[in-house]
């Protein structure tokens, strides 16, 4: 049996907000012939487009974001496509950050449309946590004419879960009292970590709801999840004593494209390869970081993903050494005799400047798995 015995924290007040259907609520508020009708952001269907956003009204029709756009057309043949803008969503995203840091230094965002806040202390002397969800979805409103989903619970899984349980436009509230009563009703998915794979494995075990995972022996959870044993099982008891961690340094930056039309020339590969490189060298200059790891992406035509990395010290932000490695990372692949369908290229393992001029190399070449 698991200890699950603690120190029990003082209990805080913690928001989670998150945009209702971001990308396509911009794009239909800033175009009035989109209002009502099933809009998908994304790349077009006929060149192998992902859904990036869904509004609610494509949603309807079983459109979802990660879904491809071709998938989505046959869904909702009526869908209206639209090419995201990047710079307007971030734009708009600014105006709702500024907004969360009016209430509270502690702020951890996830994406550029959701967030935590702590707001057990905060600028605006208000001790009830619900009342601070409400102006700030009211200002959202005022500010950017988009709505925002709250959940206010005493932890981030909680507050999470509860942000989603009322979309569009919802605020769920979870107060220490009635935390017991909101965990019998989530399925074994609201875990976090548990995507379909995982709960099926849970759910041939005869676990279908979080609170049964309490019932499981620990021995037994751990042959069904492995590592992610003992963390589940502190989330069925609803235990989540993570702090919200204001800007959090970035851990890794890539650049992916899916092709049209699958490659087979290894030099037109390359010099795909190499952009996107150079792509990722110019992100690290804006963020004053350099990155010791380099990983290369490619999925072939029969959707069959691999991945190369090296890491080297000291750190660089060379674009003409992260495009090099990136491109003898590719020759590692079976690129050059196989249709290729996607590439992609991240840096990950970041220093500061400090630390990329004061370490000497001490390695020529070290792999880090494939």
């Amino acid at each position: 049996m698991v200890n699950l015995s603690y120190t029990a924290p003082v209990v805080r007040r913690i928001i989670h907000v998150d945009m209702d259907a971001f990308y396509a609520s911009v794009e239909q508020r800033d175009d009035p012939s989109l209002g009502g009708r099933p809009v998908a952001v994304g790349g077009q269907a006929d060149r192998r487009g992902v859904v990036a956003a869904a509004s609610y009204e494509a949603r309807a029709y079983g459109v979802r974001s990660a879904m491809s756009m071709a998938k989505a057309v046959r869904l909702c043949p009526t869908l209206v496509i639209v090419p995201p803008d990047f710079a307007r969503y971030r734009a708009v995203s600014s105006k709702v950050f500024e907004i969360f840091r009016s209430v509270t230094p502690l702020v951890e965002p996830l994406s550029l449309d959701e967030a935590y806040l702590d707001v057990t202390e905060n600028r605006w002397a208000e001790p009830l946590a619900t009342r601070v969800a409400r102006r700030i979805k009211a200002e959202i409103r005022e500010a950017t004419r988009l709505t925002a989903s709250a959940g206010v619970a005493p932890n981030k899984f909680l507050a999470k879960i509860a942000s989603g349980w009322q979309k569009p436009d919802g605020l769920t509230v979870i107060p220490p009292e009635r935390v017991e009563l909101f965990l019998q009703k989530l399925p074994i998915e609201a875990l976090w970590g548990v995507g379909p794979v995982t709960a099926k494995k849970l759910r041939a075990r005869g676990l279908e709801r979080l609170v049964d995972v309490r019932a499981v022996d620990i021995a037994t959870l751990r042959e069904t999840v492995g590592s992610l044993a003992d963390w589940l099982l502190q989330l069925a008891h609803g235990i989540d004593d993570r702090p919200v961690e204001p800007d959090r340094p970035p851990k890794s930056c890539g650049t992916e494209n899916t092709y049209a039309t699958d490659l087979t020339n290894l030099d037109e590969m390359r010099a795909e390869v190499e952009e996107m490189a150079r792509d990722d060298a110019a992100w690290l200059e804006r963020k004053k970081l350099f990155a010791r790891t380099v990983t290369v992406k490619v999925r072939f035509s029969n959707f069959t993903t691999v991945t190369r990395s090296d890491t080297r010290v000291p750190p660089t932000r060379d674009p003409d050494v992260i495009a090099a490695r990136a491109a003898a990372l590719l020759e590692r692949t079976d690129a050059a005799a196989r249709p290729v369908r996607l590439l992609g290229v991240s840096v990950h393992n970041f220093a500061d400047s400090d630390e990329a001029v004061s370490r000497q190399p001490d390695h020529d070449w070290l792999p880090f798995g494939d």
